[in-house]
């Protein structure tokens, strides 16, 4: 379990992004934006299929949008109503 309670977070399937991929800029960066368009999509987060040292949320890659590989999916996600 993690800071907020979640588990079983890693080593699912990589994570599809809506973020264009691109190459970092040089620097520590906090939460980067990526390039407004482009025709590969990033995804995230390695799984079980990979070495376990790509089981976390830094690893990162990229696919086409219209691709498709049987590790490669998405997370949901809820926001409280207020």
């Amino acid at each position: 379990m993690n800071a907020w309670g979640f588990h079983d977070m890693h080593g699912n399937v990589w994570e599809w992004c809506s973020d264009w991929y691109g190459d970092y800029s040089a620097g520590s960066i906090t939460d980067p934006t990526g390039p407004s368009q482009g025709s590969r999509r990033v995804f995230r987060g390695g799984c079980g299929s990979y070495c376990e040292s790509s089981c976390r949320s830094a690893p990162r890659s990229w696919g086409k949008p219209d691709g498709w590989r049987g590790d490669l999916g998405f997370r949901l996600c809820l926001a409280p109503v207020r």
